[in-house]
C-alpha cells in the first residue's frame, strides 16, 4: 500500500550547526528522502549554517558522503542527489558573534516559510534566538527548531522557555523529541483511538500493568564527557520515556490537534505519584571482557551516574488507579530494543482442564529495530487429543504490511522536519510540559545528589541489574525479555 504524500509549502530551512553529526547523520539524509518522495516544493531551499570554515564546494562534497553513509543504496538516485544538491547552500556563522549574520538575513526569500533547526548545544539556544531577532530575520512564519536536552533541571528549563519567549512566540518554539516521529507510537493513538476494540478496554479494570524499555546495546562510546553529566534519568526519563508513558495514558482528546492532545499529555505528568525510593533501581555496566566499562568509557572512575535505570510509576487518576507503569532503560543491555508493552489481565475463571499456564493477552507497540504491533492470543493447539491451549502472535510488521514502496516508511526526523513546515505541533513538546516532567524528576535527581551511592553493577550484554528484577518481583511480575 502506497503512502499518501501530501507536499508542503514553499521554504527557506536554515541548518543552524549544519557541519556536525546530527545534520550528517538525519536531518540532510531526511530531506533528501522526502525531496525524493515529492513532498518538497521544487525551488524549496536548504541553507547550512556553521563557524566551520570551509567553501560552498567542500560543504556540497560533505552532504554527498553524508548521503553515501546514510541513505540507503536502493534510494540512492545520481540524479536525485544532484537534485538535492543544487538546493543546498553554505554560510559561514558565528552563533555568538556578527560573522555571518547579514548575509544569512540577505540570503532568505519573501513570502515563504522560514524555519530554523538549531542543531547545536543548548547553551547556544538563546543567542540564537536573540540574533534571529535582531538582524530581522523572523516574522509570523518563522519556526525554530530545538533539540533535546531541553534544560538539565527545572529550574534552567524555565529559564530556558522565558529566554526563547523573548524572542518567539510559543506556537513557532518546536521542541524536538524524535521517539514522537515513529510510526508506531503515532499508531499507539491510533489503535486506542481509531478501533472500538481496544479503547474500552484500556483501563485499570481490563490492565494488570504496562511496561515500557528502551533497551540500548551500545554504551556511551563517544558521549562519556556529556552523558556523566546527565545519566540515564535526563538522557532518557525525563524526556523520551515521558513521552512514551504520556501517549500510553492520556485520556482521549476532544479533537486531534495540537492543542488537545497536548492538553491530555499535560494531564498525566500532573496525575503522576511523587516516586518512592524503593521504586527506582539504578545500575551501571560492567566490563564484559571484550569491552570496557562505564566508568572506563566515561572517563570517571568514581563516577555514581546511572547507565541504567528502572522504576514503577503510578498514575492518581480514575482510569489508572491500580495499575502501575514500569519504565526502564539502558546502555550495554542485551539487545537494541524499544517497545510498550501492554499485559492485560489473566481471564478471571478458566473453564479448560490444567490451564494453569494460561495468561492474558498482551499488546506490544515495537518502536525499534522493527516497527509495528503484536497481540499475542490464546488459541486451540491444532491436532487431536483434547483441549490444549497455546499462545500465538497476531504481527502487524509495518513494513511488510504496509509495503516497501518507492517512499518507504519514514524516518522520524523526515516527519517531524515536515510538520515543522506545516506548523502542526501535535507531536512536538510544549513549554509547560517540559516544565511539568521536569518538576516530577527533579526531586529524584536531588536525593541522589545529596545521597550519592554507586548504582548496581551489571554485565554488558545483560538483563540490566539484577536489583530491577525485584522491582517486580515483589509485586508478582516479571519483565519482559530482552530479545535477541
Amino acid at each position: 500500500m502506497a503512502a499518501q504524500v501530501i507536499p508542503v509549502e514553499n521554504f527557506d530551512l536554515v541548518i543552524i550547526g549544519g557541519t556536525g553529526d546530527l545534520a550528517k547523520r538525519k536531518i540532510l539524509p531526511g530531506l533528501y528522502r522526502r525531496m525524493c518522495a515529492g513532498q518538497m516544493p521544487e525551488d524549496a531551499r536548504i541553507i547550512a549554517a556553521a563557524r566551520t570554515d570551509i567553501s560552498q564546494s567542500e560543504y556540497i562534497a560533505m552532504v554527498k558522503k553524508s548521503l553515501e553513509d546514510f541513505v540507503k543504496s536502493k534510494k540512492r538516485n545520481e540524479k536525485k542527489i544532484a537534485e538535492f544538491l543544487k538546493r543546498i547552500s553554505y554560510i559561514k556563522l558565528d552563533a555568538l558573534g556578527t560573522e555571518g549574520w547579514k548575509e544569512l538575513a540577505g540570503s532568505l526569500r519573501k513570502d515563504v516559510i522560514h524555519a530554523f533547526y538549531f542543531s547545536v548545544g543548548p547553551s547556544l539556544f538563546a543567542p540564537l534566538a536573540e540574533r534571529l531577532l535582531k538582524y530581522k530575520i523572523t516574522d509570523d512564519k518563522t519556526r525554530i527548531v530545538v533539540e533535546k536536552p531541553f534544560g538539565r533541571d527545572l529550574e534552567s528549563a524555565k529559564a530556558l522557555n522565558e529566554e526563547l519567549a523573548h524572542s518567539f512566540h510559543e506556537d513557532q518554539i518546536f521542541r524536538i523529541d524524535h521517539y514522537l516521529g515513529k510510526e508506531t507510537v503515532q499508531n499507539l493513538m491510533a489503535l486506542r483511538f481509531a478501533n472500538a476494540l481496544f479503547e474500552p478496554l484500556w483501563n485499570s479494570m481490563h490492565i494488570d500493568h504496562v511496561q515500557i524499555t528502551v533497551a540500548e546495546s551500545l554504551g556511551v562510546e563517544g558521549r562519556g564527557a556529556y552523558y556523566d553529566k546527565s545519566g540515564a534519568i535526563r538522557d532518557m526519563v525525563q524526556n523520551h520515556l515521558m513521552q512514551l508513558l504520556c501517549l500510553t495514558a492520556m485520556e482521549p482528546p476532544a479533537v486531534f490537534d495540537a492543542a488537545s492532545v497536548r492538553d491530555e499529555k499535560l494531564k498525566v505528568i500532573k496525575a503522576l505519584e511523587p516516586i518512592q525510593d524503593d521504586d527506582v533501581i539504578r545500575g551501571q555496566y560492567r566490563a564484559d571482557g571484550k569491552g570496557t566499562s562505564y566508568p572506563d568509557e566515561s572517563g570517571n572512575p568514581d563516577t555514581t551516574t546511572e547507565s541504567y535505570i528502572a522504576m514503577k510509576v503510578i498514575l492518581s487518576n480514575w482510569r489508572w488507579v491500580g495499575t502501575p507503569f514500569y519504565l526502564r532503560t539502558g546502555k550495554k543491555l542485551r539487545n537494541r530494543m524499544s517497545e510498550i508493552a501492554i499485559i492485560f489481565k489473566d481471564p478471571p475463571h478458566s473453564i479448560f482442564k490444567d490451564s494453569n499456564d494460561l495468561k492474558g493477552n498482551v499488546l506490544t507497540i515495537r518502536l525499534q529495530p522493527d516497527e509495528g504491533v503484536n497481540l499475542s492470543m490464546t488459541i486451540k493447539e491444532p491436532g487431536p487429543g483434547g483441549m490444549r491451549l497455546t499462545e500465538v502472535p497476531l504481527d502487524m510488521t509495518f513494513a511488510e504490511a504496509l509495503g516497501d514502496d518507492e517512499t518507504g516508511i519514514p524516518d522520524a526526523y523526515e516527519r517531524l522536519i515536515m510538520d515543522v513546515i506545516r506548523g502542526d505541533q501535535t507531536l512536538f513538546m510544549r513549554g509547560d510540559e517540559v516544565e511539568a516532567a521536569w518538576a516530577w524528576v527533579d526531586p529524584i535527581i536531588k536525593q541522589w545528589a545529596e545521597n550519592p551511592t554507586k548504582p548496581a553493577g551489571y554485565d554488558a550484554g545483560s538483563n540490566g541489574p539484577d536489583d530491577s528484577l525485584m522491582l517486580l518481583h515483589k509485586d508478582g511480575r516479571r519483565w519482559r525479555e530482552i530479545t535477541l
